[in-house]
């Protein structure tokens, strides 16, 4: 009896098994037919379900469903489908996370959208998985120009505004600010000069995405990954201990200017920062 059940089974699983092998097979010539008739939002629909059903076949028709995700975003572009647009790109990442390629290509549909932020984080994504594509490579250029403003590079070069900043960062630290918050980060620089200074921990935010990821490049270049904690958040939303364990003893920003002086704006982000800080004894 055990020998009759086990045959059974066995029987069962031969039998689904040539069952997917058949639907597999029949969905790629559908597929096929599809895009020779240029049906592409059908072919990418026969696409999926092959790959979800023989994920074994990725590498195969890697290329072909490529070519069929861009010829059915078009299409769907043309007829400002655009949220169809993006599931259809997260349907694709989800299959294919680490594919340089449909990384630039969502990032080129964001940047035309006017999401230029998000096309960046697409852009730098492939650029990461490919240092060579050249595609990615322009398009992140071209849209940090966009997002980076001009100030930056004139700020990171005044050398008297950077020795101001880190002598004014050093003698708190040495004066026993030893939790650092970088609000606004940027490129990094000031949590840089914190952990040098000698501060035990050191958190920064940064709303932008594309200056976000700039900021862990460079702080990864100076092997400070480990040291300082990152966050894509507005100061505002940082919640303890969500977020960071607890209240920081030092508040470091340059995001105070003009622009600020609106009624109640100050005084909004002063109580928030209250927040984050511990108070004196």
């Amino acid at each position: 009896m055990p020998n009759s059940n086990a045959k059974l089974h066995s029987n069962h699983r031969g039998g689904r098994e040539a069952s997917r092998r058949e639907l597999v097979s029949r969905s790629l010539q559908s597929a096929q037919h599809c895009l020779e008739n240029q049906d592409f939002g059908t072919a990418y629909a026969h696409y999926l379900l092959v790959l979800n059903l023989a994920p074994e076949l990725k590498t195969t028709v890697k290329e072909t469903f490529q070519f069929t995700l861009f010829k059915w975003a078009e299409e769907l572009d043309s007829l400002a489908r655009i949220q169809d647009l993006f599931n259809c790109y997260e349907q694709a990442l989800e299959l294919y996370p680490n594919d340089e390629v449909i990384c630039n290509s969502m990032g080129e549909h964001l940047f035309r959208l006017g999401f230029r932020d998000e096309a960046a984080g697409y852009f730098h994504k492939a650029v990461k998985l490919n240092p060579d594509f050249a595609d990615a490579k322009e398009n992140f250029y071209r849209v940090a120009n966009w997002l980076v403003e001009r100030w930056h590079f004139i700020m990171l070069n005044d050398a008297k505004r950077n020795l101001t900043y880190l002598r004014a960062i050093e003698n708190a630290v040495h004066s026993g600010s030893k939790s650092v918050l970088d609000i606004g980060t940027g490129t990094g620089i000031l949590s840089m000069f914190a952990k040098k200074a000698g501060a035990s921990f050191v958190y920064a935010c940064e709303l932008s995405k594309t200056m976000y990821e700039l900021a862990r490049d460079v702080v990864a270049a100076n092997n400070m990954e480990r040291e300082i904690k990152l966050l894509h958040l507005k100061s505002l939303d940082i919640e303890i201990p969500k977020h960071i364990p607890e209240r920081v003893s030092l508040v470091v920003t340059e995001t105070v200017d003009a622009g600020l002086f609106g009624e109640g704006i100050v005084e909004s982000l002063i109580h928030a920062w209250e927040d984050l800080l511990l108070q004196p004894k």
